[in-house]
């Protein structure tokens, strides 16, 4: 149930994120009040006896989510400068090929096997359709690759990092993880928000309205994908976000002339297929005992 929720809410915050952002056009005021509005609620909630546990702020804790927050700007960061010189169907290239990276990942930090015959065969199949579409791409751009593959980087990172923490820092409850991850990311993000001063002061109370409904969205999302990421590997939670994310795919080819062929979209559909078929690797037996941050 973990895994569906995270599914569910991720393709819903989505589409709630587009529509955020057509009545509000203030990207990073609607990120802001995701993450900060996160925390205030889960807060919130602990004060009024609806969630029983949760987490203090502790500066063991903040040591350890720190690197979280200041690595989810950066993906941010990476991403919209992926996006402004290459196309969405471009950018999920790399995207859809993450788990490669992320499955290597695994063995080497977080001591797990490494994968099948039959996962490697699906990590590859993976590949091949990611290549297959980078032949159609009408919109290839030098410079747009450069920004994808530090995003790559990056992400990959956020990915094998925050698996890292959910094994290695304990915490009362679920919902500490969600705390700490969002009350400090939204730290640097409200530093971001100076060019958007204006168009926030202008928005309706109908495009708040829609504003709050994302930081609802956000908050289930939150706490489905901690909890999701507590349960799986880093490279099968890499996988579930790839199947939530060929909803994009689907909103960019509506919304834009300028997109893929229909045989660059069967290859990028190819490849989330084969990634969904991905077999999680299990824990090797010896493995060397992880530092722990207690409270």
């Amino acid at each position: 149930w973990a895994v569906s929720g995270y599914m569910l809410c991720s393709a819903t915050l989505l589409i709630g994120n587009k529509y955020a952002v057509h009545k509000v056009a203030a990207p990073s005021f609607i990120l802001w009040a995701q993450l900060f509005g996160t925390a205030v609620a889960v807060k919130s909630a602990h004060l009024l006896g609806l969630i029983s546990q949760l987490d203090e702020i502790e500066p063991t804790k903040v040591r350890a989510f720190m690197p979280v927050a200041l690595i989810f700007c950066a993906t941010i960061f990476t991403n919209l400068k992926s996006l402004e010189y290459a196309n969405v169907e471009t950018f999920m290239i790399f995207r859809f090929s993450t788990p490669l990276c992320v499955s290597v990942c695994d063995y080497l930090f977080l001591g797990r096997h490494l994968p099948s015959s039959r996962s490697w065969l699906s990590l590859l199949a993976l590949l091949v359709g990611a290549v297959g579409y980078g032949t159609t791409d009408s919109a290839f751009v030098v410079k747009g690759y450069l920004f994808c593959g530090l995003w790559y980087f990056i992400f990959c990172c956020d990915q094998v990092y925050l698996k890292h923490v959910t094994s290695t820092v304990k915490m009362e409850s679920n919902w500490g993880r969600v705390l700490y991850s969002n009350l400090l990311a939204s730290i640097p993000l409200f530093f971001m928000m100076g060019s958007e001063v204006e168009t926030i002061r202008n928005a309706t109370p109908e495009a708040l309205m829609v504003v709050m409904v994302t930081v609802v969205l956000g908050t289930a999302m939150s706490y489905y994908a901690w909890l999701a990421r507590s349960l799986v590997s880093a490279t099968l939670f890499t996988i579930l976000g790839n199947v939530c994310k060929v909803v994009s795919i689907g909103i960019n080819v509506s919304l834009w002339d300028k997109h893929a062929s229909p045989f660059g979209i069967a290859c990028l559909l190819f490849s989330l297929g084969a990634a969904y078929f991905y077999k999680q690797a299990p824990l090797r037996e010896k493995q060397s005992e992880l530092p722990t941050v207690n409270k």
